[in-house]
Protein backbone atom coordinates (compact mmCIF):
# COMPACT_ATOMS: atom_id res chain seq x y z
CA UNK A 1 0.00 0.00 0.00
CA UNK A 2 1.09 3.57 -0.66
CA UNK A 3 1.28 6.18 2.10
CA UNK A 4 -0.28 9.63 1.65
CA UNK A 5 -1.30 12.64 3.70
CA UNK A 6 -4.29 14.98 3.44
CA UNK A 7 -3.27 18.57 2.76
CA UNK A 8 -5.30 19.89 5.72
CA UNK A 9 -2.96 17.89 7.97
CA UNK A 10 -0.09 20.22 6.99
CA UNK A 11 0.59 23.74 8.36
CA UNK A 12 -1.83 26.28 6.88
CA UNK A 13 0.77 29.03 6.60
CA UNK A 14 2.84 27.10 4.05
CA UNK A 15 2.39 27.47 0.30
CA UNK A 16 1.10 24.51 -1.66
CA UNK A 17 4.60 23.79 -2.93
CA UNK A 18 6.02 23.98 0.59
CA UNK A 19 3.35 21.60 1.85
CA UNK A 20 4.25 19.07 -0.84
CA UNK A 21 7.95 19.44 0.00
CA UNK A 22 7.29 18.90 3.71
CA UNK A 23 5.11 15.85 3.01
CA UNK A 24 7.85 14.36 0.84
CA UNK A 25 10.53 15.14 3.43
CA UNK A 26 8.45 13.42 6.13
CA UNK A 27 8.30 10.24 4.07
CA UNK A 28 4.90 10.44 2.40
CA UNK A 29 4.59 9.18 -1.17
CA UNK A 30 1.45 11.10 -2.00
CA UNK A 31 -0.66 14.10 -1.03
CA UNK A 32 -4.40 14.63 -1.21
CA UNK A 33 -5.26 18.15 -2.32
CA UNK A 34 -8.46 20.04 -1.54
CA UNK A 35 -10.33 22.74 -3.44
CA UNK A 36 -11.20 25.84 -1.43
CA UNK A 37 -13.10 29.04 -2.00
CA UNK A 38 -9.85 30.99 -2.12
CA UNK A 39 -6.14 30.26 -2.26
CA UNK A 40 -3.94 28.36 -4.69
CA UNK A 41 -6.44 25.65 -5.64
CA UNK A 42 -9.94 26.86 -6.42
CA UNK A 43 -12.64 26.15 -8.97
CA UNK A 44 -11.33 29.13 -10.94
CA UNK A 45 -7.86 27.66 -11.52
CA UNK A 46 -6.83 27.73 -15.16
CA UNK A 47 -5.40 24.78 -17.07
CA UNK A 48 -1.95 26.36 -16.87
CA UNK A 49 -2.23 26.84 -13.11
CA UNK A 50 -3.25 23.21 -12.64
CA UNK A 51 -0.39 22.13 -14.88
CA UNK A 52 2.04 24.14 -12.75
CA UNK A 53 0.82 22.40 -9.58
CA UNK A 54 1.20 19.03 -11.27
CA UNK A 55 4.71 19.90 -12.47
CA UNK A 56 5.76 21.01 -8.99
CA UNK A 57 4.57 17.70 -7.56
CA UNK A 58 6.52 15.80 -10.20
CA UNK A 59 9.69 17.80 -9.49
CA UNK A 60 9.31 17.21 -5.75
CA UNK A 61 8.70 13.52 -6.36
CA UNK A 62 5.31 13.25 -4.70
CA UNK A 63 2.06 11.95 -6.24
CA UNK A 64 -1.25 13.81 -6.09
CA UNK A 65 -3.39 10.90 -4.98
CA UNK A 66 -6.86 12.45 -4.88
CA UNK A 67 -8.72 15.77 -4.90
CA UNK A 68 -11.16 16.64 -2.12
CA UNK A 69 -13.26 19.81 -1.89
CA UNK A 70 -14.23 21.91 1.08
CA UNK A 71 -17.06 23.20 -1.10
CA UNK A 72 -18.82 19.82 -0.70
CA UNK A 73 -19.74 20.94 2.81
CA UNK A 74 -21.47 24.10 1.56
CA UNK A 75 -24.08 22.42 -0.62
CA UNK A 76 -25.67 19.01 -0.43
CA UNK A 77 -26.86 16.51 -3.02
CA UNK A 78 -29.85 15.87 -0.77
CA UNK A 79 -30.91 19.47 -0.07
CA UNK A 80 -34.62 20.32 -0.13
CA UNK A 81 -33.94 23.22 -2.50
CA UNK A 82 -33.46 21.91 -6.04
CA UNK A 83 -31.19 24.86 -6.88
CA UNK A 84 -28.85 23.83 -4.07
CA UNK A 85 -28.82 20.24 -5.33
CA UNK A 86 -27.91 21.47 -8.81
CA UNK A 87 -25.12 23.59 -7.34
CA UNK A 88 -23.84 20.53 -5.45
CA UNK A 89 -23.75 18.49 -8.66
CA UNK A 90 -21.93 21.25 -10.51
CA UNK A 91 -19.41 21.45 -7.67
CA UNK A 92 -18.67 17.75 -8.18
CA UNK A 93 -18.30 18.23 -11.95
CA UNK A 94 -15.87 21.09 -11.31
CA UNK A 95 -13.98 18.84 -8.92
CA UNK A 96 -13.74 16.16 -11.59
CA UNK A 97 -12.42 18.70 -14.09
CA UNK A 98 -9.76 19.89 -11.66
CA UNK A 99 -8.71 16.33 -10.92
CA UNK A 100 -8.39 15.72 -14.64
CA UNK A 101 -6.23 18.83 -14.99
CA UNK A 102 -3.98 17.64 -12.18
CA UNK A 103 -3.60 14.17 -13.70
CA UNK A 104 -5.46 12.50 -10.83
CA UNK A 105 -7.85 9.58 -11.29
CA UNK A 106 -10.03 9.97 -8.17
CA UNK A 107 -11.90 12.55 -6.13
CA UNK A 108 -13.20 12.47 -2.58
CA UNK A 109 -16.85 13.48 -2.49
CA UNK A 110 -19.67 13.53 0.02
CA UNK A 111 -23.03 11.85 -0.32
CA UNK A 112 -26.15 13.74 0.67
CA UNK A 113 -26.85 14.67 4.25
CA UNK A 114 -29.61 14.05 6.72
CA UNK A 115 -27.78 16.77 8.65
CA UNK A 116 -24.33 17.46 10.08
CA UNK A 117 -24.08 16.10 13.60
CA UNK A 118 -23.89 18.86 16.21
CA UNK A 119 -20.46 17.85 17.46
CA UNK A 120 -19.13 18.04 13.91
CA UNK A 121 -20.99 21.15 12.80
CA UNK A 122 -19.06 23.31 15.26
CA UNK A 123 -16.16 23.11 12.81
CA UNK A 124 -18.27 24.77 10.12
CA UNK A 125 -19.53 28.16 11.34
CA UNK A 126 -22.58 29.65 9.71
CA UNK A 127 -22.01 31.61 6.55
CA UNK A 128 -24.92 33.70 5.32
CA UNK A 129 -23.70 33.43 1.73
CA UNK A 130 -23.48 29.63 1.68
CA UNK A 131 -25.79 26.72 2.36
CA UNK A 132 -24.89 24.64 5.40
CA UNK A 133 -26.28 21.09 5.52
CA UNK A 134 -26.62 21.49 9.29
CA UNK A 135 -29.22 24.21 8.76
CA UNK A 136 -31.92 21.67 7.88
CA UNK A 137 -32.80 18.06 8.63
CA UNK A 138 -33.61 15.97 5.54
CA UNK A 139 -35.90 12.96 5.69
CA UNK A 140 -33.70 9.85 5.49
CA UNK A 141 -35.50 8.33 2.50
CA UNK A 142 -35.43 11.66 0.67
CA UNK A 143 -31.68 11.90 1.32
CA UNK A 144 -31.27 8.40 -0.13
CA UNK A 145 -33.39 9.03 -3.22
CA UNK A 146 -31.78 12.37 -4.03
CA UNK A 147 -28.25 11.10 -3.48
CA UNK A 148 -28.83 8.03 -5.62
CA UNK A 149 -30.36 10.12 -8.39
CA UNK A 150 -27.42 12.56 -8.31
CA UNK A 151 -24.76 9.86 -8.37
CA UNK A 152 -26.45 8.16 -11.34
CA UNK A 153 -26.55 11.49 -13.15
CA UNK A 154 -22.89 12.30 -12.37
CA UNK A 155 -21.47 8.84 -13.13
CA UNK A 156 -21.39 9.21 -16.96
CA UNK A 157 -19.48 12.49 -16.62
CA UNK A 158 -16.96 10.84 -14.28
CA UNK A 159 -16.56 7.96 -16.73
CA UNK A 160 -16.08 10.36 -19.65
CA UNK A 161 -13.24 12.07 -17.75
CA UNK A 162 -11.79 8.84 -16.36
CA UNK A 163 -12.19 9.97 -12.75
CA UNK A 164 -13.57 7.75 -9.99
CA UNK A 165 -15.95 9.46 -7.56
CA UNK A 166 -15.12 8.10 -4.11
CA UNK A 167 -17.96 8.66 -1.62
CA UNK A 168 -16.67 9.15 1.92
CA UNK A 169 -18.44 8.02 5.07
CA UNK A 170 -18.74 11.18 7.19
CA UNK A 171 -20.70 12.37 10.22
CA UNK A 172 -23.87 13.27 8.33
CA UNK A 173 -26.40 10.94 10.02
CA UNK A 174 -26.71 9.16 6.68
CA UNK A 175 -25.35 5.83 5.37
CA UNK A 176 -24.91 4.67 8.94
CA UNK A 177 -23.98 1.08 8.11
CA UNK A 178 -21.66 -0.60 5.62
CA UNK A 179 -24.63 -2.46 4.15
CA UNK A 180 -26.32 0.83 3.26
CA UNK A 181 -23.14 2.21 1.72
CA UNK A 182 -22.70 -1.01 -0.24
CA UNK A 183 -26.28 -0.91 -1.48
CA UNK A 184 -25.95 2.71 -2.61
CA UNK A 185 -22.79 2.03 -4.61
CA UNK A 186 -24.29 -1.12 -6.14
CA UNK A 187 -27.46 0.68 -7.18
CA UNK A 188 -25.46 3.36 -8.98
CA UNK A 189 -23.81 0.48 -10.82
CA UNK A 190 -20.84 2.36 -12.24
CA UNK A 191 -17.16 1.42 -12.23
CA UNK A 192 -16.51 5.12 -11.64
CA UNK A 193 -18.36 5.35 -8.33
CA UNK A 194 -16.73 3.78 -5.28
CA UNK A 195 -15.98 4.40 -1.62
CA UNK A 196 -13.42 6.57 0.12
CA UNK A 197 -13.37 4.66 3.39
CA UNK A 198 -12.47 6.64 6.50
CA UNK A 199 -11.32 4.28 9.25
CA UNK A 200 -11.82 6.77 12.07
CA UNK A 201 -15.25 8.06 11.09
CA UNK A 202 -17.01 4.75 11.77
CA UNK A 203 -15.37 4.08 15.15
CA UNK A 204 -18.01 5.92 17.16
CA UNK A 205 -20.73 3.44 16.06
CA UNK A 206 -18.92 0.36 14.84
CA UNK A 207 -15.75 -1.38 13.77
CA UNK A 208 -13.85 -0.37 10.64
CA UNK A 209 -12.79 -3.94 9.89
CA UNK A 210 -16.48 -4.88 9.55
CA UNK A 211 -17.02 -2.07 7.05
CA UNK A 212 -13.97 -3.09 5.04
CA UNK A 213 -15.16 -6.68 4.76
CA UNK A 214 -18.68 -5.60 3.73
CA UNK A 215 -17.55 -2.99 1.20
CA UNK A 216 -14.83 -5.12 -0.35
CA UNK A 217 -13.44 -3.96 -3.66
CA UNK A 218 -15.83 -1.00 -3.73
CA UNK A 219 -13.18 0.72 -1.57
CA UNK A 220 -10.96 2.86 -3.83
CA UNK A 221 -9.19 5.06 -1.26
CA UNK A 222 -8.69 4.89 2.52
CA UNK A 223 -8.25 7.53 5.24
CA UNK A 224 -6.33 6.62 8.41
CA UNK A 225 -7.05 8.29 11.72
CA UNK A 226 -7.63 7.10 15.29
CA UNK A 227 -10.45 7.60 17.78
CA UNK A 228 -11.13 7.23 21.51
CA UNK A 229 -14.62 5.82 21.98
CA UNK A 230 -15.01 7.22 25.49
CA UNK A 231 -16.47 10.26 23.78
CA UNK A 232 -18.60 10.61 20.66
CA UNK A 233 -17.49 14.19 20.12
CA UNK A 234 -15.00 15.57 17.62
CA UNK A 235 -12.27 15.66 20.24
CA UNK A 236 -12.41 11.86 20.31
CA UNK A 237 -10.12 11.89 17.27
CA UNK A 238 -6.49 11.46 18.28
CA UNK A 239 -3.01 10.68 16.98
CA UNK A 240 -2.56 7.38 15.16
CA UNK A 241 -1.96 4.41 17.47
CA UNK A 242 -3.09 6.37 20.56
CA UNK A 243 -6.79 5.51 20.24
CA UNK A 244 -8.94 2.38 20.26
CA UNK A 245 -8.95 1.41 16.58
CA UNK A 246 -7.50 -2.06 16.11
CA UNK A 247 -5.12 -1.44 13.23
CA UNK A 248 -4.06 -5.09 13.15
CA UNK A 249 -7.68 -5.96 12.35
CA UNK A 250 -7.94 -3.07 9.87
CA UNK A 251 -4.84 -4.16 7.97
CA UNK A 252 -5.97 -7.79 7.99
CA UNK A 253 -9.34 -6.73 6.56
CA UNK A 254 -7.74 -4.56 3.86
CA UNK A 255 -5.45 -7.38 2.81
CA UNK A 256 -8.41 -9.74 2.92
CA UNK A 257 -10.21 -7.76 0.20
CA UNK A 258 -7.03 -7.41 -1.83
CA UNK A 259 -6.67 -3.67 -1.23
CA UNK A 260 -3.25 -2.36 -2.25
CA UNK A 261 -3.95 1.31 -2.97
CA UNK A 262 -3.50 4.61 -1.17
CA UNK A 263 -3.89 4.97 2.60
CA UNK A 264 -3.97 8.64 3.56
CA UNK A 265 -3.39 10.18 6.97
CA UNK A 266 -5.97 12.76 8.01
CA UNK A 267 -4.57 14.18 11.21
CA UNK A 268 -5.07 17.32 13.27
CA UNK A 269 -1.65 18.85 13.76
CA UNK A 270 -0.20 20.32 16.94
CA UNK A 271 -0.25 24.11 16.90
CA UNK A 272 2.96 24.24 18.93
CA UNK A 273 4.86 21.47 17.13
CA UNK A 274 3.27 20.91 13.71
CA UNK A 275 6.25 19.19 12.09
CA UNK A 276 6.50 16.79 15.04
CA UNK A 277 2.92 15.66 14.41
CA UNK A 278 3.60 15.17 10.71
CA UNK A 279 6.75 13.12 11.26
CA UNK A 280 5.19 11.06 14.07
CA UNK A 281 2.18 10.36 11.85
CA UNK A 282 4.49 9.16 9.09
CA UNK A 283 6.29 6.84 11.52
CA UNK A 284 2.97 5.53 12.88
CA UNK A 285 1.76 4.78 9.37
CA UNK A 286 4.99 2.92 8.60
CA UNK A 287 4.39 0.79 11.70
CA UNK A 288 0.78 0.09 10.74
CA UNK A 289 1.84 -0.85 7.21
CA UNK A 290 4.56 -3.17 8.47
CA UNK A 291 7.44 -0.99 7.32
CA UNK A 292 8.82 -0.66 10.86
CA UNK A 293 9.29 -3.36 13.45
CA UNK A 294 8.97 -7.10 13.03
CA UNK A 295 5.22 -7.56 13.49
CA UNK A 296 4.00 -8.27 9.98
CA UNK A 297 0.41 -8.33 11.20
CA UNK A 298 0.53 -4.55 11.41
Amino acid sequence: MKKGIFIASLPKELTLKEKMELAKKAGFEGIELSIAGSGELTEKCTASELSAIRENAEKIGIDILSVASGLNWQCSLSATDKAVRELAKQTVRNQIDIAKGLGVDAILMLAGFVTIENSFAIRFPKNNSAYRPGDEVIDYEDAWDRTLEALKELAPYAEEKGITMCVENVWNLFLLSPLEMRSLIDQVASDYVGVYFDVGNVAVRGYPEHWIKALGQRIKRVHFKDFKRETSQMFGFCDLLTGEIDYKAVMSALRGIGYDGWVTAEQDISIQQPEYTIYSTSIAMDYILGKRGNDKNH
